[in-house]
């Protein structure tokens, strides 16, 4: 199973920005469509965005799209989640997640087709 350590998560005003990293320590994320999600208290886990191993190939909830940019760095086995103009309802702690894929393009956001999560990094955005 893949292993995923996400870091970048912390405290930031509303309107502020972040950039949250996922490593694969084993240096395997680029056979992997990957995706992030995030869980805020008392709320079901949700989407944010997705990538396939091709990295022009991107997906957004509409919550966050053209604030948030999600991208990889296939070489150094790492995949970002840049997020802008953060909002306080954006509190949350949020999870990288991985698929493995022969398929180049291939992408989802469906939670349950993903089979390895890393540990979760907390971000709290303050009104």
């Amino acid at each position: 199973q893949v292993q995923l350590v996400e870091s970048g998560g912390g405290l930031v005003q509303a309107g502020g920005s972040l950039r949250l990293s996922c490593a694969t320590p084993g240096r395997t994320s680029s056979s992997y469509a990957m995706g992030w999600f995030r869980q805020a208290p008392g709320k079901e886990r949700e989407f944010v965005a997705a990538i396939s191993r091709s990295p022009t190939n991107t997906y957004y909830a509409d919550s966050v799209k053209g604030r948030f940019t999600i991208s990889r760095d296939n070489a150094n086995y790492t995949v970002y989640l840049q997020m802008n103009s953060l909002k306080p309802e954006e509190t949350a702690v949020y999870y990288c997640a991985a698929r493995y894929s022969g398929r180049y393009y291939y992408l989802t956001h469906i939670e349950d087709e993903y089979n390895g999560w890393g540990q979760g990094t907390q971000v709290t955005v303050s009104s």
